[in-house]
């Protein structure tokens, strides 16, 4: 496996606790890393060779807004290019906005903001054109994530979201809030994964625990406890116990495999590779997790 780009979550905190979040995204959330936690990620990153961006998202990045600024600086010197994912809560007016972004002139290649109907009571929030308004002023490159409501069908991507309105997947809190009133589709249709590479992903995201997600909630190394180097030259999809049968059939062959009780219909193929997870975390702790992306009680 040949990465070009890391993403950090900085932190499962977030100022919203949005219906369609798959990383289950709270105030209330814990799981933060440090600035030493950064360090070691980019040291690795950079002993692998291949690694072009770092990403800085959540959760909200800029809640631990010094930290991530400490990490972006040192991510620079070590000739990454680097992209933050937010959803602009703190660009308040034109000047504060100003005060946020500043700091960042220079430094950030992608400043992608969150804003639909799920953050804000307007699609295209005033927190978007605000930063979109200021950043153009710093010569920041900026994008725009749009989710559309559960209603609305709009594109499906593989990686990264696109920067135009993209449909719900249906995992995380989305399959625990928003399942149960979507159009529902019969089960046997979801054979295949649609929206990431699992045998070639180019990116993962890590956590503050460490956790290499190929999908959010699905773990194929800890880079604390393996050099990311060896995790890489031994990734080994074929062999792993959830991408395996994901790969040979989709979420349906992964119920299948394991004799999962499954309902005759779904939203999407993530909702019923999510419950399908869910049902095998006890089996599959070190690769289904953490807590934080299944909503435990207590975390």
């Amino acid at each position: 496996m040949k990465l070009d780009g890391l993403h950090l979550l900085l932190t499962y905190q977030c100022t919203f606790e949005c219906d369609h979040c798959f990383v289950f995204g709270s105030p209330w959330q814990n799981g933060t890393m440090t600035i030493a936690m950064i360090r070691e990620v980019l040291k690795q990153a950079k002993e692998a060779g291949s690694i072009e961006w770092i990403y800085f998202e959540g959760g909200e990045p800029f809640l631990y807004y010094q930290t991530m600024q400490a990490g972006i600086n040192e991510a620079i010197i070590s000739g990454f290019k680097i992209g933050i994912v937010t959803n602009s809560y703190w660009a308040t007016s034109d000047e504060d906005a100003l005060l946020w972004l500043k700091p960042l002139a220079g430094k950030v290649q992608d400043l992608t903001i969150s804003s639909d109907l799920f953050h804000f009571t307007e699609k295209e929030s005033q927190q978007s054109k605000v930063v979109t308004r200021v950043a153009g002023e710093l010569n920041i490159p900026v994008g725009v994530i749009c989710i559309d409501l559960p209603e609305k069908h709009g594109v499906s991507t593989i990686g990264q979201i696109p920067p135009e309105s993209a449909s719900i997947m249906y995992r995380g809190r989305a399959a625990v809030k928003l399942a149960p009133t979507a159009t529902l589709y019969p089960t046997a249709l979801f054979t295949t994964c649609p929206h990431e590479n699992l045998r070639d992903p180019g990116r993962v995201h890590i956590d503050s625990l460490g956790n290499l997600h190929i999908c959010q909630g699905i773990i194929i190394g800890n880079l604390f406890k393996t050099p990311l180097n060896d995790i890489c030259e031994n990734f080994n999809p074929s062999k792993h116990p959830i991408l395996a049968p994901l790969l040979q059939g989709g979420p349906l062959k992964l119920a299948s495999v394991y004799n999962l009780p499954r309902a005759d219909y779904y939203a999407d193929a993530c909702h019923l590779c999510y419950e399908s997870r869910k049902l095998l975390r006890e089996r599959f702790p070190d690769i289904l997790g953490p807590d934080q992306m299944y909503c435990v009680p207590g975390i």
